[in-house]
């Protein structure tokens, strides 16, 4: 059984078909060859299409692209916040704890009225030692955010254990007291000199914040510092 043979197209003449378009009457379409219609038809529709993409639909795509990245930045930042009030709970517990902390850390921070206190404390850990001192010359303040930092250039002379023993006492002090820039000689007998700097903290009170604020506020903008602060 022989399979069934497709129908052959039939042949496109172009020459009569260039000889149609020239004799075709555009005030009676009505009546131009269906081979020219389809052509003309085809056309109109090619440039009807190319036109809709030039005019219209390529900016539209490209909107469309535009909505679909801002989707899914909006899908990222609600999964975010989603995660964020799953666990808002733990986060306020951690914010306590740090608060609690922070408060822990503040109070072994003197006050401005306590610092004397804390120079004498620091001077009663040689002698109780048995060290000399033979400098002990508090610096100037250096102010920060919300505290105040007291450099104490220290000399002590001594033996070495004792030297250590001081050092061990520093720590223990209920407030915070770091030795700095440590510096350690043999003099005459093995007796060993200490040169370091003692820096010790004490937090600012509101007045002081808010003036440290404002000298901070005058000096990147080139003002004049406040009334009764130096530049």
């Amino acid at each position: 059984m022989k399979a069934p043979t497709l129908p052959k197209l039939p042949a496109i003449d172009f020459k009569a078909l260039q000889e149609e378009f020239k004799t075709l009457d555009p005030k009676d379409p009505g009546l131009w060859p269906i081979l020219p219609r389809v052509v003309i038809l085809i056309g109109l529709l090619l440039l009807l299409l190319a036109s809709a993409w030039w005019f219209g639909w390529s900016s539209q795509l490209d909107e469309l692209e535009n909505k679909a990245q801002q989707e899914n930045k909006l899908k990222e930042e609600w999964l975010d916040k989603k995660k964020q009030a799953v666990n808002l709970e733990e986060y306020r517990n951690q914010l306590v704890e740090i608060d609690r902390s922070f408060g822990a850390l503040l109070r072994q921070l003197p006050n401005k009225a306590e610092m004397d206190a804390m120079l004498i404390d620091i001077n009663q850990a040689g002698v109780g030692r048995g060290l000399q001192f033979e400098l002990f010359k508090p610096g100037n303040e250096v102010v920060r955010d919300f505290y105040a930092e007291l450099p104490i250039t220290i000399k002590l002379v001594g033996n070495y254990h004792d030297l250590g023993a001081f050092s061990g006492d520093i720590a223990k002090l209920s407030r915070i007291v770091t030795l700095n820039d440590i510096d350690i000689s043999t003099g005459k007998d093995g007796i060993l000199a200490m040169t370091t700097v003692a820096k010790t903290f004490r937090y600012l009170d509101e007045a002081e914040v808010s003036k440290a604020k404002k000298a901070a506020q005058a000096k990147s903008t080139g003002a004049a510092p406040p009334k009764g602060e130096k530049k």
